[in-house]
């Protein structure tokens, strides 16, 4: 390690045995390697700020344990019609700064996910109209019959109407165009933890919300949330008792971990699809050798490309065993997966070469690759890999790896010819998958994080069918056939469904769920 990255760690970990000292008996410290990039639950749709945001702010329903539907905001739900939906609100539920919930907000709240800026209009483009019934009543209707709308809108964060027209925070911060307002620094929901105390890169502070409609399951009355970039410092923190909780463990710490007497690792498989995509809108790309022609464009050079990388060997000797390749944008535990589809042509870097012969590009050609290196777990390292072999076929790989800070609002402004994206479905349904990552993008939030706007009409209907169709056997089976003919046509790169690894103090309890979502309500540290 250099001499800045010692200092730099150093300071951390004074900076995290100070918090120590001040921290109470109820108080978890978390460690992450990145941190939100804003505490608006509409502005990105990203797992951390997410996870983090659902401490905070709430949903219409929610999920269990067990990721099964549960009343969160509203009490019941039941569809009225084909196309419309009634939702019971709950009474008696106020927000932090004590405004009274109802269904104004939810109405308000919608409208302000559906609106510009927001990078959560992708999961509700379908849906034509929220309308108030009652103050504790709200009805939505689709464009047409959408049977898992409960499952859609789990991540649709309630706000308070009042709070966000008083602090200028009435339309989300649109990260791709750097703008931030109140709700990037403040929050003000109605779940179980307030915010009391925001420095972005350095920590968030929660305290427990004594006014909370619900039970609070976990006795934590603080949780004080830390980013630490340098795993190997994250480890040290951990190893040594100046944070309770951390992730991800780099896999080679696992072992460190577990035999240490203080802390353990706690692993399971998660639902995130990591993958490769590339730009095959533009003529020409923007960052390549290749002028006058776009050879991502080409399903051979896709095909070339899917079959120069070792994504065995990535899992070998960049994950350390902690994946599982995948040919599907989508892993078990997501409706739509089979085995039987899961596979891709073999590894074999004769035959790509001869792809990229056969489409043009005997002597191969320069990208720039971008990349992050603080999102996923060992990203930086993958792409590494990826480059390397691709170099293999004569691809001259230009790797352009950030931190996700800068990372995100560059590639989702689709700045970018190549690109490393993971994506869990939200819905725990292939339908999110097809519907945010496959479909031609639209003005309206479809195809919203298909970055390289690949685009297959006819994958595109079959996706609005499986959307609307409630028979299961039958929409399994269109599922299937979206799938089949994204695959034919090289649509996306997938790489592997990577695992989960969270470090945690021998003295904490918590319940670790697969789409790497971190609940306080559900930790409990003991003395």
């Amino acid at each position: 390690m250099s001499l800045k990255k010692n200092m730099v760690a150093g300071a951390i970990l004074s900076l995290l045995a100070a918090t120590s000292l001040m921290a109470g008996a109820q108080t978890i410290r978390i460690a992450n390697q990145g941190d939100a990039l804003s505490l608006d639950p509409h502005s990105l749709n990203e797992s951390l700020q997410l996870s983090i945001a659902a401490n905070v702010y709430e949903t219409l329903v929610g999920r269990n344990k067990d990721l099964s539907l549960a009343p969160l905001l509203a009490t019941s739900w039941k569809q009225t019609s084909p196309n419309v939906w009634r939702f019971e609100l709950r009474k008696g539920v106020t927000f932090h700064d004590g405004t009274p919930f109802t269904a104004d907000d939810v109405v308000f709240s919608f409208a302000r996910a559906k609106g510009d800026g927001s990078d959560m209009k992708a999961t509700l483009s379908d849906i034509k109209e929220v309308r108030k019934v009652g103050d504790h009543a709200v009805e939505i209707e689709t464009s047409g019959p959408f049977p898992i709308l409960p499952d859609v809108i789990s991540l649709t964060m309630i706000m308070s109407k009042k709070w966000s027209e008083d602090n200028g925070a009435a339309k989300p911060v649109d990260k791709r165009k750097g703008i931030e307002n109140t709700a990037s620094f403040k929050a003000n929901g109605t779940g179980p933890y307030r915010v009391r105390e925001r420095q972005p890169d350095v920590r968030t502070v929660f305290s427990r919300n004594a006014s909370y409609w619900g039970k609070i399951e976990g006795n934590a009355q603080e949780v004080i949330f830390t980013p630490i970039a340098n795993p190997a410092t994250r480890v040290a923190a951990l190893v040594s008792g100046q944070v309770d909780v951390m992730e991800p463990v780099p896999v080679q710490d696992v072992a460190r971990i577990n035999a240490s007497p203080t802390a353990r690792v706690i692993t399971g498989p998660e639902l995130r699809t990591i993958f490769l995509g590339m730009d095959q809108k533009r003529d020409e790309l923007l960052y390549s050798s290749v002028k006058g022609k776009n050879p991502f464009k080409d399903k051979r050079v896709r095909q070339a490309f899917s079959q120069a990388i070792d994504i065995v060997g990535i899992q070998k000797t960049v994950m350390r065993g902690a994946s599982r390749p995948t040919a599907l944008l989508v892993g078990p535990g997501v409706n739509g997966w089979t085995e039987a589809q899961d596979k891709r042509a073999p590894f074999d870097v004769e035959a790509a070469k001869k792809l990229l012969a056969d489409a043009g590009y005997p002597n191969g050609f320069e990208v720039t690759m971008n990349c992050p290196n603080d999102r996923y777990v060992n990203d930086g390292q993958i792409c590494q890999s990826v480059a390397s072999n691709l170099a293999k076929i004569n691809v001259k790989v230009n790797l352009a790896t950030e931190t996700k800070g800068t990372y995100f609002p560059k590639i989702l402004r689709r700045d970018t010819s190549f690109y490393l994206l993971g994506w869990t479905p939200t819905t725990y349904d292939a339908h999110n998958a097809l519907s945010s990552l496959t479909a031609c993008p639209d003005d309206k939030g479809t195809g919203q994080f298909n970055l390289g706007a690949y685009c297959n009409p006819k994958l595109d209907e079959l996706t609005k069918k499986i959307q609307s169709e409630s028979d299961k056997g039958k929409r399994d089976a269109m599922i299937k056939e979206a799938f089949a003919i994204h695959i034919d046509d090289v649509g996306h790169l997938p790489l592997h469904q990577q695992a989960l690894a969270w470090g945690v103090s021998k003295k904490v309890e918590l319940t670790q769920l697969a789409d790497n979502f971190m609940y306080f309500k559900w930790m409990s540290i003991k003395p």
